[in-house]
Parts: C-alpha cells; structure tokens; sequence
C-alpha cells in the first residue's frame, strides 16, 4: 500500500491536472500516464467490489477507497477541459453511494457541464444516475425519519434540467424535492409534488398533494382572518 504523503498528494494533483489540461473535450483522457495509472487501479478496485455479496459492506469498501482518489479528481477538476474520464465519473457514482453528496455533486458539476458520460457497464445516462440515485438517497432517508438538505436536491435538478431522462426517474426527483420542502415551503412542496404525479401517476404523492393542499387552504383561511382583525 502506498503511504500517501503531502508531497506525493501534491504531485498526484498537479499531474492529473497538465493531464487533464492537455486533453481537449472532444478527447478522452486515455493514454495520458496519470489516467492510466487510475483506470488500472479502478479496474482492480471494481473486482474487489464485486467479490462482495453485501451492499452495506461495498458501501463500506468504497469509504475506504474513495480517498485514494481524492488527489486525481481534485487535479482534473483543477484543469480540465471536459474529456472523457471513466475514472472521474466511475468516482462520482461512488461518493453518492458512499453518502459524500458534496463531494458528488462537484464532479457532477463538471461532468454534466462538459457532457461526460458513464462506462458502458451503468447501462444508464450521466444524468439519469445523478437524478435517481440522489432522489434515492433522499426518499430513503425521508423513510427512515431522518432529514436531506434540499440546496443539494435543487442544484441536482438544476443539473439536469434540460436532459433526456425517463419521466419517472424526474417524477422520484421531484418527489424527494417536495419531501425536502414541504416544512419549509409548503406551497413550493405542492409545486413539485403536483409535476411528480404529471410524470408519473403512481409516484406516490396523492395523499401528500390532499394533505398539503388542505393545510395550505386551512393556512390562508387563519391569514385572511388575522388580516380582518388587524383591520378593525
């Protein structure tokens, strides 16, 4: 196992970034040395991943592994002009699985700006793998009475916006969007929930859409009976 020093960090970085640098949008980053050195390595690490039977323990072997990364990506973001990187986007899947949403949505930022695309093995578009699998962290953790920030949600579908992608995989991202908001913006919630069901009617949100309309009516009622008896 190599010791990752400060120094060897820094040249990790910064040759990853003249790699990156070098190679134009309408390239990709192979045969350039650092991205070769990475893509061997993610090969190795993907056979790892794959001799795991559990989720929560792949889950749990890509925390471990995803630092390993961390000097490359940062490089690349540093300098790159928008070529191809499996190594880039295969990292950012990983983070998102592995619960690091900022750290996903850095490179999602890059790589949606500059059109990148998935391995041929995630069968799926860029955008499709960014929308679902963060509305499914989400949802998941709305399930579960936990909490997810919404700022990330509205950047992702900020993100991919204007892409190609099954109505239901938006619909679950509007929903997650209309969970996010609902305590919040109340109205907002409703927003998002209603063009959940517009794309698919059995995303779920029915009831969701009655009870936060009624509250939303029972609301105004109480704020135009308040504004009567200030009037008085």
């Amino acid at each position: 196992m190599t010791i990752n020093t400060p120094a060897r960090s820094h040249f990790e970085r910064v040759t990853a970034a003249l790699a990156a640098a070098a190679a134009a949008p309408s390239q990709t980053m192979a045969g350039a040395t650092p991205y070769e050195l990475m893509l061997a390595k993610l090969a190795a690490d993907r056979r790892a991943l794959k001799g795991v039977q559990s989720v929560a323990r792949k889950v749990e072997l890509k925390r471990k592994l995803l630092p390993e990364y961390a000097d490359y990506v940062a490089g690349v973001l540093s300098a790159g002009r928008g070529a191809q990187d499996d190594v880039l986007v295969t990292v950012m899947v990983w983070r998102i699985d592995a619960g690091d949403f900022e750290g996903a949505l850095t490179i999602a930022s890059y790589a949606l700006t500059y059109g990148l695309t998935l391995p041929d093995q995630f069968e799926r578009s860029l955008a499709s793998v960014v929308a679902e699998q963060f509305a499914d962290a989400a949802l998941s953790a709305f399930m579960d009475g936990g909490t997810f920030d919404a700022a990330r949600l509205e950047r992702v579908d900020e993100l991919t916006r204007e892409a190609d992608m099954h109505d239901q995989v938006r619909a679950k991202l509007y929903k997650a969007l209309g969970y996010a908001v609902q305590d919040s913006a109340p109205p907002c919630a409703l927003d998002y929930l209603r063009r959940a069901l517009s794309l698919n009617d059995r995303v779920g949100v029915k009831k969701d859409i009655d009870r936060l309309s009624k509250l939303i009516e029972a609301n105004g009622r109480v704020d135009d009976s308040a504004s009567g008896t200030d009037g008085m």
